[in-house]
Formats: C-alpha cells, sequence, structure tokens
C-alpha cells in the first residue's frame, strides 16, 4: 500500500532532525577543541611562569655526627678504629603562622585568558629546642652541624623576593631544600648565634610567590593557623581542608584555617618521607570535581588544602551546557510548527523546516564564537536576538501573517530565556527543565484533544 504523504512528511521530518542532531554535535566538537586550546594556552603561560604551586614550611633539618672507637685483636696486635654514622633530624614547628595576600595578574595567550597570582606571604614559626640524639655506642662523642631552615614549593620559577630572620637576624638565602623528596626551594643555615642551644627558635620568612591557577599549603606544624585574602571574588576551596571561615565579596575574599597535627597527617607525611604534589587547576571549569584537588585521601603526597582561582562564568562550558539543549530546541520548534500546520490547516515544506532548525542550530556557533571576545551574557544576548529575528521574520511568510510571524517568534524567544534561566540555576536545572517541558507537553495535549487524527490523514490541507 503506498503511503500517505503525512506520513511521508513525518518521515522526512525525522530525518531533517537527525541531521540536525549531527550538526549540533559538529558543533560540540569545535567547543571541545576550543577549550583544548584554552587548556594549551594555561599550560603554556605555566611553561613561562609558573604553575599551580603547593607550599611547605618552614622546616628544621639538622644532621648530627656520632664517632666512637672500636678495637680488635689482629695477629696479636691490637688495632683502634674510629667509626661514624650520621643522623638527620627534622623538625616541624610547634606553631606555624602563614598570612597571604593574593593579588591576580591575568595572562593571555591570544583570546585565551589564565589566571595567574602574585602572593606576598608571611610565614611565621616557632620550636622547641632541638635536643641532639644519645649516643648509641659505649664512649660515644655526638656532634651536630648548625641547622638549615627550609621552604619547600613545588615550582621554585615563581619565587621572587624572599628574606629569613631568625630570633629576628636575617639569615642568607641559597636555592634548593635539604630535603630529598622536597628538593624545589629555598633554605637558610642557622649558625649557633642565632639559633642558640637551649633558647627557643623562631623564624620569619617573607617572600613573593608567583603561580597559576591556584595555591595549596601544608599544614605541617602541631597548629597551624592561615589567614588568606585576595582581590578575586570566585575562589574555590579545596584539599582536605574547607576554611572555618571565609568571607566571599565582589570584589574579593577573606578566609581563615585552623588546623592541629591531630587532625592532619601532613606534619607525619613530610617527615615519613612524602612527595609534596602541586594541585590540579583547571582552566575555568567550575563544574569539575578535579578543578582543584590539592590531596585526598590516601595519596602518596603530603596532606594539604588550597584554593583554585576560577572563572565561574567560562564560555566554553556553558556553551557545552547549552548544546545539551539544542535537540530539545529543535523538537519544541518542529512541534509549534507541526501545531500550525494542524490548527490551521497550512502546509510547511520540508525545506522549511531544515532551514528553520539550521537557525536553532547556528545560534550555538554564534554564541561559541561571540563569547570568546565578549561577555558572554552579552553573547547570548546579541545570538539570541538575531535568531530570535530571523526567525520571525521567516515564520511571518511561513504561517501567513505578521501575528502568527511574531507569535512563533515570541515562542523562540522564551525558549530561549528558559534556557538562559536554567544555564545559571545549576542546583534546580532539572527540576525547572523537567517542570518546563511538561507544561510544553500539557500545552500540546491540550490543544488538539479534540483532532481527529484518522480524518486529518484523509483531508486535503490548503496552501500557505
Amino acid at each position: 500500500m503506498k503511503p500517505s504523504s503525512t506520513v511521508l512528511k513525518v518521515l522526512t521530518v525525522i530525518a531533517i532532525v537527525g541531521v540536525l542532531m549531527i550538526a549540533l554535535m559538529r558543533i560540540g566538537s569545535l567547543v571541545d577543541e576550543r577549550r583544548g586550546r584554552a587548556a594549551e594556552a594555561a599550560r603554556s603561560i605555566e611553561e613561562s611562569q609558573a604553575g599551580s604551586q603547593a607550599l611547605l614550611g618552614p622546616a628544621l633539618q639538622q644532621v648530627c655526627h656520632e664517632t666512637w672507637q672500636e678495637t680488635e685483636r689482629k695477629n696479636n696486635t691490637v688495632v683502634t678504629t674510629t667509626q661514624r654514622r650520621s643522623i638527620t633530624i627534622r623538625s616541624t614547628p610547634d606553631l606555624l603562622s602563614i598570612k597571604g595576600d593574593v593579588a591576580m595578574e591575568p595572562r593571555y595567550r591570544g583570546l585565551f585568558k589564565v589566571n595567574s597570582y602574585q602572593a606576598g606571604t608571611t610565614l611565621s614559626a616557632t620550636w622547641s629546642p632541638m635536643q641532639p640524639p644519645t649516643a648509641e655506642h659505649a664512649g660515644g662523642r655526638v656532634t651536630c652541624e648548625a641547622p638549615v631552615i627550609a621552604v619547600a614549593l613545588t615550582d621554585s620559577r615563581g619565587l621572587r623576593d624572599v628574606a629569613i630572620r631568625v630570633n629576628g637576624q636575617p639569615l642568607a638565602v641559597t636555592p634548593g631544600t635539604p630535603f630529598d623528596k622536597q628538593p624545589k626551594g629555598f633554605q637558610a643555615v642557622v649558625t649557633d648565634r642565632e639559633a642558640g642551644n637551649t633558647e627557643p627558635l623562631s623564624a620569619e620568612v617573607t617572600l613573593q610567590l608567583v603561580g597559576t591557577g591556584g595555591l595549596a599549603i601544608a599544614p605541617v606544624g602541631d597548629r597551624n593557623v592561615v589567614d588568606l585574602k585576595s582581590d578575586w571574588p570566585h575562589p574555590s576551596f579545596g584539599g582536605r581542608f574547607l576554611p572555618m571561615k571565609r568571607e566571599v565579596r565582589e570584589n574579593g575574599f577573606d578566609a581563615s584555617w585552623t588546623i592541629s597535627s591531630l587532625a592532619s597527617t601532613a606534619g607525619r607525611d613530610f617527615l615519613g618521607g612524602a612527595p609534596l604534589c602541586a594541585g590540579v587547576s583547571a582552566v575555568g571549569e567550575p563544574d569539575d570535581p578535579r578543578e582543584y584537588v590539592a590531596s585526598s585521601a590516601g595519596s602518596p603526597c603530603i596532606e594539604t588544602f588550597g584554593i583554585a582561582f576560577i572563572d565561574p562564568v567560562n564560555p566554553y562550558s556553558l556553551t557545552d551546557r547549552a548544546l545539551k539543549y539544542g535537540l530539545l530546541f529543535i523538537a519544541l520548534s518542529f512541534v509549534a510548527v507541526g501545531m500550525v500546520e494542524v490548527l490551521q490547516r497550512l502546509r510547511v515544506h520540508p525545506v522549511q523546516y531544515l532551514l528553520v532548525g539550521s537557525a536553532l542550530a547556528v545560534f550555538f556557533l554564534l554564541l561559541l564564537s561571540l563569547s570568546e571576545h565578549l561577555a558572554f551574557g552579552v553573547s547570548y544576548a546579541i545570538a539570541s536576538a538575531a535568531c530570535v529575528t530571523l526567525l520571525a521574520y521567516y515564520a511571518r511568510h511561513i504561517l501567513g501573517g505578521w501575528r502568527a510571524g511574531l507569535a512563533f517568534g515570541a515562542g523562540i524567544a522564551g525558549l530561549y530565556g528558559a534556557l538562559f534561566l536554567l544555564l545559571q540555576m545549576e542546583q534546580t536545572a532539572m527540576v525547572l527543565g523537567a517542570v518546563l517541558l511538561f507544561l510544553v507537553l500539557a500545552a500540546v495535549m491540550v490543544a488538539t484533544r479534540r483532532i481527529d487524527w484518522y480524518g486529518l490523514t484523509r483531508s486535503t490541507a490548503t496552501p500557505a
């Protein structure tokens, strides 16, 4: 039996929807490509300047030597030899106080912005007197070298100005650390005159640190008090500890942590030789759980906490989220046109369906390209206004009048408004989308409740 023209038209429209789905997938691939280029720009900045930073210290290391005499008889002769062994002692602070002021300095690679920062940081630490190890051999004598105070980093290229004062006296700073697993950073030798043999030791380290994307801190002290402030209004707090107090304002944030060694394993991780790892800095991906992972449970790295400086309005992530609703856009628009065909007895050619769907697909391409140059909200308004105007003008000729064309344009504008609302409401987007889809379905069912679909397929429609 020869299929009716209505069935053929429905099959043709379904095929058009498939073609438009392929077009949306290609636009999605383009979004991924541009996002990859943004990541390459971030890596280029990190290679040229410094990556995401993790900060450990200050900590002390002292090398002591035990010497003793051993005698043995060889060929009826008593031979005396001097034996020697080295002992390395590391000490973490009893109290570690860190104050930091982070100023953002965005860097650009072409169209792509990368969040770089400069942190003015003051590290204050106090230690109890370091006790030399006891001799393990009879007649052994223990002597100790001057202790070394050191601060470790994950990327020492970010160091700018550095100054160390111990018990009020400045020390000469040299590159590197004496720590095998954390070799990057800086150090200073504490002479007996500055350190003293029986007095507690206190140190103050000031430094300017440059990094990209994020900053992590290892709470290696017995008691750690950290206060950070910045002019960046979009911090993402991560790692093993969230701040006890935080205030996020439109022009920046303040955050503070108070962490005890009873709650953190950072000090034990450091003394046990665990490495210091930088966090993972995503390129403006507020929905990405890898956005800043300073360290996690079961990680071989020293336990840390940190902040990622993210862009909450990222054009690639928002465009990608908008694309997920692209098929729904096309389907609802085709349903609207089909409803007009059914209720007004008009005929719309499949080519006209294709052109309407193409305009809806081009919206996402416009949104992607414009958002690389303008703010996302402005780009969305321009792209949606252009598509609504075009579709309203075209619908005026398809549907036979300005009233119908403007009504169709108003419906498309409502869809764009609903999509923008969904993009802003991350937590309730699924609920809102489901409710809107239900309302559209209910409206279609109510409008077509009295239509005789069998009679409709036998009737002859009049051309528009």
